[in-house]
C-alpha cells in the first residue's frame, strides 16, 4: 500500500526513526484495529494512533457523554454531553487525518458482536470500563489468534502488557479471578489514562511495525503517584480454562 504525498509529509518525523522509515508506514497505513471503550483511555490511545496513520480504526463504546466524563475524554467537547460519545470521538478523528478510515459502534463489547469485531481487525485495544468485556474480548482474540494490548487504570495506578494468543499469557493467565470493580465509582485523573493510553498506542505501533519490542510476557505496572514503573515477568499457565492445553482441547 503506497503511501500519497500528503502522507510522506504528514508521517515524515516518525519515519525519521531507526528501524522505522516507509515500510513501517505502510505497515501501519495497511493495519486495523479495533480500540473498546472510547472513552478517557481507549480515545486518546486511539488519538495517538490516528495521528501515527493506522489505516482503519475500529471504535466501540456505547452509552452517552457524561459531564464527568469531561476531565479526561480529549475528543470530546463540552455541547455533546448527553449524546453518544463514540461519534463524537470518530469526527475528532476524522478531522485530525482525514487519511484514515474511522468507523464507529455505538455498543458495548457483547457475546453477540464480539466475534465479528475481533474478526474485522488485526489487532485489539483493550479499554473497556469493566471486567465483562475485557473477558469477552481476551476470549474472542485466543479464540481467532489476534494480538491485543491490555490496559488497565485506577488512581493513580495502571498496568499493561501485551497479548499474543498461543506466545504469551492470556487476560485470564493475569488475572484468573477478577476484581468487583464500580465502573462509575473508581477515582481517575484526566493525565493518568492520558500516560497510559500513550503507551499502549506505543504498544500497538510496536506490533504492527515490528521496529521495536513490545511488552510480550511483561507486565508493565505504573504507580504515578510515586513515578514508580516496575517490569514483572508474567507466566502463561498451562491449565488456564481460556488459553491453556485443556481449553485447546476441549475445542478441538
Amino acid at each position: 500500500m503506497n503511501l500519497t504525498p500528503s502522507e510522506l509529509e504528514r508521517y515524515h518525523r516518525q519515519m525519521m526513526l531507526p528501524n522505522f522509515r516507509e515500510a513501517a508506514q505502510k505497515r501501519l497505513k495497511s493495519a486495523t484495529v479495533l480500540v473498546t471503550g472510547v472513552g478517557g483511555l481507549g480515545g486518546t490511545s486511539a488519538l495517538y494512533l490516528a495521528v501515527a496513520g493506522v489505516g482503519r480504526l475500529i471504535l466501540v463504546r456505547g452509552g452517552d457523554l457524561r459531564l464527568d466524563d469531561m476531565n479526561r475524554q480529549v475528543l470530546m467537547t463540552n455541547d455533546w454531553v448527553g449524546k453518544p460519545r463514540v461519534f463524537k470521538a470518530r469526527e475528532t478523528l476524522q478531522a485530525i487525518n482525514p487519511d484514515i478510515r474511522v468507523e464507529a459502534v455505538h455498543d458495548y463489547v457483547t457475546k453477540e458482536n464480539v466475534d465479528s469485531l475481533v474478526q474485522s481487525a488485526d489487532i485489539a485495544v483493550d479499554c473497556a470500563h469493566n471486567f465483562t468485556e475485557r473477558n469477552l474480548l481476551n476470549e474472542a482474540c485466543v479464540r481467532w489468534q489476534k494480538p491485543m494490548v491490555e490496559a488497565a487504570m485506577d488512581g493513580m495506578e495502571a498496568y499493561l502488557t501485551t497479548i499474543i494468543p498461543g506466545v504469551t499469557p492470556c487476560l485470564s493467565c493475569l488475572f484468573p479471578e477478577k476484581p468487583d470493580w464500580n465502573q462509575r465509582g473508581f477515582a481517575v485523573l484526566g493525565a493518568v489514562s492520558g500516560t497510559l493510553a500513550c503507551l499502549s498506542a506505543l504498544e500497538v505501533i510496536k506490533l504492527i511495525t515490528k521496529f521495536s519490542q513490545p511488552l510480550l510476557s511483561q507486565l508493565l505496572t505504573i504507580d504515578l503517584m510515586r513515578m514508580e514503573f516496575a517490569k514483572r515477568h508474567s507466566y502463561r499457565d498451562p491449565s488456564c480454562l481460556m488459553c491453556g492445553s485443556r481449553s485447546c482441547s476441549e475445542n478441538s
